[in-house]
């Protein structure tokens, strides 16, 4: 299982960007391997946050189609969730919040691969980054 990030969408659906072909290539292989892609609800706002914040409002539904369309399920962030983020923020100082709490949601569903450009998971033990550092 895979845990989609929200920089996957937005790199599919925004302005032309070197990453767009690496995502790609990288959703292409998860489906060849027939790999169950799955994301989490903070995901989602994440997207609204970024396109609400640069004005590309008419990008959000673009983006949540993208994103509903790739994964088999968007799982809920809960309060264990959310107090396990707080403790790897205590020890991961460069994790920021959000994928602190993506990487909380990854351990509580024992999920070990995240499909994600944010190199802030390369810390984080029992957390694969796809691509990852040496792509």
């Amino acid at each position: 299982m895979i845990l989609i990030d929200s920089n996957i969408p937005m790199y599919l659906v925004g302005v032309d960007h070197p990453h767009r072909v690496e995502t790609q290539r990288a959703l292409e292989r998860a489906v060849v391997e027939r790999r169950r892609l799955v994301t989490d609800a903070e995901v989602l706002q994440e997207i609204l946050h970024r396109f609400a914040a640069i004005r590309r409002r008419d990008l959000m539904q673009v983006a949540f189609d993208v994103l509903l369309g790739l994964v088999d399920e968007v799982l809920p962030i809960v309060e264990s969730d959310v107090v396990a983020a707080k403790d790897l923020l205590g020890t991961h100082p460069k994790l920021s919040a959000r994928d602190a709490l993506h990487a909380a949601v990854m351990h509580n569903h024992a999920i070990a691969q995240i499909l994600s450009f944010d190199r802030g998971f390369e810390a984080v033990a029992g957390v694969e980054r796809i691509p990852s550092a040496s792509s």
